[in-house]
């Protein structure tokens, strides 16, 4: 099999490196341009460039996806498959160029969490269960025929960068899998049921507050759901304060957001119902700590109120 390999970020990286180590033919890799990254703007590669990079495989950066040099290119490299893994949306000329089709990985069990953050949004509402999908790509996002899925457990205290990683690593297995499938003429595709298909948009900072009036489970969830990107924020005194890891916990309150209890290794914040237990916090300019770290150094006090 023949495979054009389309993908940006970490994510990514797992489903290329098994690709390779199953002794496929990756004919060339398409990711995102080169762009200033970081505080001092530095002109970076994309995790997969880097890979790419590393393994001699040959790589294409359009800015423009529907540009006809770009379209002759993929054409020229006649490929069998295309892998889509957290890439951009492709244009109907361009993944309906191979002659087994294009199919994308999706970090849900489709058609649940249709959308640009399912691993956030499975977190954030609770989910205990999760799973990647591959499918053949259509013209409307995330609605493709599926070919495989693959589940794994959400654990209650589970951050959504911890599921991000082992999903990257089931994916990369499903992806195999289906490339295995394809070439062995075994895919059978399945429509998905858009009565199920739930929403997963894009995650923008003023929708990382946390919410204190919500039960102290779902606080919970939202934060760990955000956590370590984009990360869930309140403030105190007109401080940003952003919360990496929490427990729910027994404590009534009828004051969201109010300090219910502070010692030297203790932080408890009331919410709708119960309360929160901090255990990593970043105050605004400084690093990420644990929460007895952060209390050595920052004034916070039984009483104080979070917004």
């Amino acid at each position: 099999m023949r495979i054009i390999f389309m993908g940006t970020p970490d994510f990514a990286v797992p489903s290329i490196c098994l690709l390779m180590e199953h002794h496929y033919e990756v004919a060339a890799v398409v990711t995102a341009p080169d762009k200033p990254r970081g505080r001092g703007q530095q002109v970076s590669f994309t995790p997969v460039k880097e890979f790419s990079l590393k393994h001699q495989l040959p790589v294409l950066q359009p800015e423009d996806l529907k540009n006809t040099s770009f379209i002759s290119q993929i054409q020229q490299l006649q490929p069998d498959v295309m892998v889509v893994v957290a890439f951009r949306i492709l244009p109907h000329e361009i993944f309906t160029l191979p002659k087994f089709g294009t199919f994308n990985l999706h970090a849900s069990l489709l058609p649940k969490y249709r959308g640009a953050a399912p691993i956030n949004w499975a977190i954030i509402n609770g989910e205990q269960e999760t799973g990647v999908t591959t499918f053949f790509l259509q013209e409307k996002v995330d609605t493709g025929n599926v070919l495989l899925q693959a589940r794994m457990p959400i654990r209650q205290d589970a951050t959504a960068g911890e599921i991000h990683d082992a999903l990257s690593l089931l994916g990369a297995e499903t992806v195999v899998q289906t490339v295995q499938m394809i070439e062995a003429g075994k895919a059978n595709p399945q429509p998905q049921d858009n009565t199920l298909a739930t929403p997963a948009p894009k995650i923008f900072k003023h929708d990382c507050r946390v919410p204190w009036t919500a039960s102290a489970q779902k606080a919970h969830d939202f934060i760990r759901g955000l956590s370590p990107y984009p990360a869930a924020w309140t403030t105190h005194k007109g401080k940003t304060i952003k919360l990496y890891k929490t427990n729910s916990i027994e404590k009534h309150s009828a004051k969201p957001g109010v300090v219910l209890q502070r010692t030297a290794d203790s932080l408890i914040i009331g919410t709708g119902d119960n309360a929160l237990s901090i255990l990593e916090i970043q105050q605004e300019g400084r690093k990420k700590m644990m929460i007895e770290e952060f209390l050595r150094g920052y004034h916070i006090e039984i009483g104080d109120q979070l917004e």
